[in-house]
């Protein structure tokens, strides 16, 4: 559902650095406690960790939201949900999964000592009008009908009035602000009048390819690769001209048409609302919808730098992303600039235990794994 820029900026350099460093890095929370794995999922008896989830009433609220968006989703995975929530009620000690059914898979993480990567997104805010006026000059677009075997215009030509205005929606104050939620997917918008915030939620896109302008920014040596995050994007175009900023996304063709609806929740690609810190998005193609994910996940400060110390949460796999692949996990962190504040700065490592019922719990059987490579025969994905 997000074909994100700051999603494909952050993914490949950081996978290349931390792979191919012979020294081991730890500043991003990178652990090597359980030495090499060989397989994208490892059954282990319990996680090598101790602690409890922190999260245990989100993790409940996301399960009945699952439950109430879509019984097929829910029925899929209900054996692990009912043996997480006899296991949290019990106490949720890591060291007690087997005694309440539940097996435990270690992801081997981006660089095969098991630090999987963690980024962040959010739902933002937007202040606009209804038409177009004083400061309030840029258009958020509908989906215009498409003609056939014609191609809809790229960033730069509707940034240049090649759209009808009839499908402007709403017009902002800020060009920043709309790319923002045009490649998080999804806002809301205050249209300044009283009335409840109406959610522009994901319309359709334009067709054309993506390009990160976090990559163009590093590539012209204008923002460090280590310093590279949404704060420094916007730090970059506040000291930059109008002109500048245009020019700069006019670099990524894509083009994300929203689709207003009255205030209604977030929801992910599986068309459950999502809670905060409770969902990511995931790689379907390794980590099926609805699966449940015990992450020891990195703290940090309001830097965005890590503070040494993590906590575990539960979470559930119920959005996509463009470039969330493999061994990384996009974490939806809710609504509103504190969000943003911190999704923003997420780019970091910590291990990943994907939670299944064991084999024999309820009515769920799991065949023998005759590959262990294959990531979806491990974890039961239907095709």
């Amino acid at each position: 559902m997000k074909g994100r820029w700051l999603k494909t900026l952050l993914t490949g350099a950081f996978i290349v650095l931390l792979a191919g460093c012979s020294s081991k890095p730890v500043d991003r929370g990178q652990q090597y406690i359980d030495g090499k794995l060989n397989q994208p999922l490892e059954l282990v008896n319990q996680p090598n960790t101790r602690g409890r989830p922190v999260n245990g009433k989100d993790f409940g609220d996301q399960v009945r939201a699952i439950q109430s968006a879509t019984s097929g989703l829910y029925m899929r995975q209900s054996n692990a949900y009912r043996a997480i929530e006899n296991w949290l009620l019990a106490g949720g000690d890591t060291r007690q999964l087997r005694q309440f059914g539940l097996d435990a898979w270690q992801m081997e993480g981006v660089d095969n000592y098991g630090n999987v990567q963690f980024t962040g997104y959010y739902t933002p805010v937007i202040q606009a009008r209804y038409t177009r006026q004083g400061e309030f000059q840029y258009p958020l677009y509908r989906m215009p009908p498409r003609s056939k075997g014609r191609k809809l215009p790229s960033r730069a030509e509707i940034y240049s009035g090649a759209l009808d205005e009839r499908y402007a929606a709403a017009w902002s104050n800020s060009l920043m602000d709309n790319f923002i939620m045009d490649v998080q997917g999804s806002g809301y918008v205050d249209y300044g009048d009283g009335r409840p915030l109406m959610f522009f939620g994901y319309g359709g896109k334009n067709g054309w390819s993506y390009r990160s302008i976090g990559k163009v920014l590093i590539d012209r040596g204008e923002v460090k690769r280590e310093n590279m995050s949404m704060q420094a994007i916007r730090q970059w175009a506040d000291q930059h001209s109008p002109q500048a900023v245009r020019e700069l996304l006019e670099t990524n063709n894509s083009f994300v048409f929203f689709k207003p609806e009255n205030f209604a929740p977030v929801r992910g690609a599986s068309a459950v609302p999502l809670i905060a810190k409770a969902s990511v998005a995931a790689d379907r193609s390794l980590i099926p919808p609805g699966t449940v994910l015990l992450a020891e996940v990195p703290l940090l400060d309001n830097n965005g730098k890590f503070i040494g110390k993590y906590e575990m949460r539960l979470m559930v796999a119920l959005d996509v992303g463009g470039a969330i692949k493999g061994q990384h996990f996009d974490i939806y962190q809710g609504i509103g600039p504190q969000a943003g504040h911190m999704a923003g700065f997420f780019n970091h490592y910590g291990r990943v235990w994907v939670l299944r019922a064991a084999p024999g719990v309820g009515t769920t059987l799991f065949s023998q794994i005759q590959n262990p490579h294959n990531a979806s025969m491990l974890l039961g994905a239907r095709q």
